[in-house]
């Protein structure tokens, strides 16, 4: 084998190790920085949701569920996906939008069988439902319609 010829081979193998180790780190930070969504009955029902790590609660606050502390910016609200609820308590302010009876989705975490919220966003139309809180009402429903039948 020539010099030239090996500095090549030396240089092609540089590159595909850096472009390895590069993919590598690239797919390690998108899995740590992903957030999934959970409906309250997955969040119920399932064992999947981490324990540690943050994700996604999305659903309709329940009718006549909001409590306002007069004292500071905490906010106690139920979030339903009209099969199951699940309280959550927030600390900061809500968005313009946030009301009973609208599509939200939380980012937090579960804690003592609630969900400490960190971030909340509301969508501008009530007609308006995110697709994966519309996918996973439509989980629960069938779920529930099959527990229900007589076997």
């Amino acid at each position: 084998m020539t010099p030239t010829r090996k500095r090549r081979l030396i240089a092609v193998a540089l590159i595909l190790a850096a472009v390895g180790i590069a993919t590598g780190l690239t797919v390690l930070a998108l899995g740590r920085n992903m957030t999934y969504l959970f409906s309250p009955s997955e969040v119920l029902a399932a064992n999947r949701i981490p324990t540690d790590g943050s994700f996604r609660l999305g659903g309709v606050v329940l009718e006549h569920s909001i409590q306002r502390d007069s004292t500071s910016l905490k906010v106690d609200f139920v979030v339903t996906d009209r099969f199951h609820e699940m309280p959550v308590e927030y600390v900061g302010i809500l968005p313009d939008l946030f009301r009973e009876g609208q599509s939200i989705i939380a980012t937090g975490k579960l804690e003592n069988g609630h969900f400490a919220a960190r971030e909340v966003l509301a969508k501008h139309d009530e007609t308006y439902m995110p697709r994966e809180v519309a996918d996973a009402i439509a989980k629960a429903k069938i779920a529930k319609n099959a527990a229900a039948k007589p076997q």
